[in-house]
């Protein structure tokens, strides 16, 4: 099944220790089905130093990926919404199910 996330988009936590937190996707992968989001699932990671982008080394907080399908994304009134894909003026958008207005192209 496709995806209906992308990078920059604003979801929920809908499941696991960090329900109902929100944040903006930072990486979607799309092959495990997963995606990063911004202050959620932060895990600790320990580098040392001259390592790739920390050149003193140390302990880098980081976050982790999370399961799609545990994450929705955030509507215009600020409630967790599905997604569906319509043909509106010649062009596939997304559209939010209970609303029915477009999602905001992520920036």
């Amino acid at each position: 099944m496709p995806l209906r996330i992308r990078k920059g988009d604003v979801v929920v936590v809908m499941k696991g220790a960090d329900r109902g937190k929100q944040g903006k996707v930072l990486a979607v992968d799309t092959e495990r089905s997963r995606v990063r989001v911004e202050k959620v699932r932060v895990q600790k990671r320990h580098l040392k130093a001259g390592r790739a982008k920390v050149r003193t080394g140390g302990i880098v907080e980081q976050e982790g990926y999370v399961d799609a399908s545990n994450v929705s994304l955030v509507d215009e009134r600020g409630k967790p919404s599905r997604v569906r894909v319509e043909t509106r003026e010649g062009r596939r958008r997304r559209v939010f199910a209970t609303t029915g207005a477009l999602v905001p192209e992520p920036s």
